[in-house]
């Protein structure tokens, strides 16, 4: 095949890859098959998926290890978009969730827009930290991060991008956050940090009088992925 005409493939660093249930914000209950790339710089102080972080040659590993993979670790492995689509097609589910670590880091249409061309909706995760390149009919769920330790600043034309707010709240201050950003029309969700009771209260009572919603990590409650 001549070079010019060779399909150049995107690779991503994917930490792990599984079918299980969307349990946050407005998909919650929607079977998914998750896409967790490897890779963030925002340093979230709470962050439940540290070990994502990194990208280290001395943690890759082979896909067949990928796929053996049981336990949260910094290993990982380069997949393109057509080794991420046959994964999704054997997953038996139509929606996919494109997670991190962060995402955006990386430019997400070749995938996103291979996906959505083979009849699978799509749904990015993301800090807001960084510009979202992505398929226009791409599911967009910010979850704005500020002041993080990575300091990485949040992106107002990613925030506009959004299709819906998912803050993370474990105190006052974090409402106090979000009610300074342009979300005026935005669909917003708080969501209690850790499954906290104060946080979860505080996010209930938030949400009533502001007329947003609650969105409930229920898939640490029923152990599940």
């Amino acid at each position: 095949m001549k070079l010019e005409n060779a399909v150049r493939l995107m690779k991503y660093p994917i930490n792990e890859f599984f079918t299980s249930i969307q349990t946050e914000a407005i998909f919650s209950g929607t079977p998914a098959f998750f896409i967790r790339m490897q890779g963030c710089e925002v340093g979230c102080g709470w962050c439940d998926t540290k070990h994502t972080w990194s990208i280290l040659p001395q943690h890759i590993i082979s896909i067949a290890e990928l796929s053996a993979k049981s336990v949260d670790s910094e290993t990982y492995t380069y997949l393109d978009e057509q080794a991420l689509l046959a994964l999704a097609e054997q997953s038996n589910v139509k929606h996919v969730v494109i997670t991190g670590g962060e995402p955006c880091q990386y430019d997400l249409r070749p995938l996103s827009n291979l996906l959505i061309e083979k009849g699978f909706s799509v749904q990015i995760e993301t800090s807001g930290t960084a510009d979202i390149l992505a398929h226009p009919h791409t599911w967009v769920t910010v979850s704005p991060k500020i002041n993080m330790s990575g300091n990485k600043a949040l992106l107002l034309d990613t925030l506009k991008k959004a299709n819906e707010i998912k803050m993370p709240v474990g105190k006052e201050d974090d409402i106090y956050q979000l009610k300074q950003l342009p979300i005026q029309g935005k669909l917003v969700y708080l969501q209690p940090l850790s499954l906290s009771p104060k946080a979860t209260d505080l996010c209930i009572t938030t949400a009533i009088k502001e007329g947003w919603q609650v969105s409930i990590q229920w898939h640490k409650m029923v152990d599940i992925r």
